[in-house]
């Protein structure tokens, strides 16, 4: 108790920096392997770790031996094994990026999200494929979903790509996005019944605009005819967006923070509205 009061006594502010250092960077060591190998290799780390105080603990010489010998030659062959994690962390250090905060408003998984989906919808208008794309919101879209094929797949452009492929049996569909994950494609949709809506416009736009008149999902429409770029949301019909447009309507959606801070439509800088 006399050597714990007199522990407790010496503790200072630069032992409390010291201890808060250790554990910030303990904390991003994790953040830069969580799904990843190294995050086996830490665990299996750890309990060697373990083990060896609970050898010298027991003073079980040849074990703490044993253990130490393998940390040693562990911590070498972990540099060879994992030299491509150990670069990208370095390369992150470089970049600044290990000291950015991690709750930002768009996180990095919806950052990736948004990058692919941006890219297949160049890539699909660059080579005027058509495709429809809606974003589910608070209103669930599950009566839609059972019309097409299920998929609950993780986001790519390359298979958001191959589903709209043409000639291939999702084409003419819907793709349904809940959260960050595809939950459906090939799905049936309601069309409007707006008499207003341009006759320039497909079955692809009043399909979109039929939906958002009866939820509050996004939907996006790629002309197979122009490759022109469009959003319904709310009833309405907003074409001719660019790549940048589209990011900014996808981070307007999936970011409530930058959405509040932020009162100004992502629609407005180049409107031409055709419902």
């Amino acid at each position: 108790m006399d050597l714990l009061q007199s522990g407790f006594l010496q503790f200072g502010l630069r032992d409390a920096i010291d201890i808060i250092i250790v554990a910030y960077l303990i904390y991003k060591l994790l953040m830069l392997t969580r799904e990843t190998r190294a995050m086996q290799v830490l665990k299996g780390a750890g309990v060697l770790f373990i083990a060896i105080i609970l050898a010298n603990w027991l003073k079980l010489t040849a074990i703490s031996w044993i253990l130490n010998q393998a940390i040693f030659a562990g911590s070498i062959a972990i540099v060879v094994i994992f030299q491509p994690e150990l670069r990208r962390a370095l390369e992150q250090i470089g970049r600044g990026k290990l000291f950015k905060k991690h709750g930002s408003a768009v996180n990095r998984e919806v950052e990736e999200f948004i990058d692919e989906l941006v890219t297949s919808m160049r890539n699909l208008s660059g080579r005027r494929v058509g495709a429809l794309i809606l974003i589910e919101e608070s209103t669930g879209l599950a009566d839609i979903t059972a019309t097409g094929t299920r998929l609950d797949a993780i986001v790519s452009a390359a298979l958001i790509e191959n589903v709209f492929e043409p000639n291939t049996p999702l084409h003419d569909g819907a793709m349904i996005i809940r959260g960050t994950s595809i939950v459906a494609a090939g799905c049936f949709l309601p069309l409007s019944d707006n008499n207003t809506i341009s006759r320039q416009l497909g079955t692809r736009h009043r399909a979109a605009l039929g939906i958002t008149e009866v939820s509050d999902c996004h939907a996006f429409v790629i002309s197979e005819e122009t490759g022109v770029v469009s959003v319904a949301h709310d009833g309405k019909l907003t074409r001719y967006l660019d790549e940048e447009q589209i990011r900014e309507v996808l981070t307007s959606i999936y970011s409530t923070q930058l959405r509040k801070a932020n009162h100004s439509n992502p629609f407005t800088r180049r409107p031409k509205n055709d419902a």
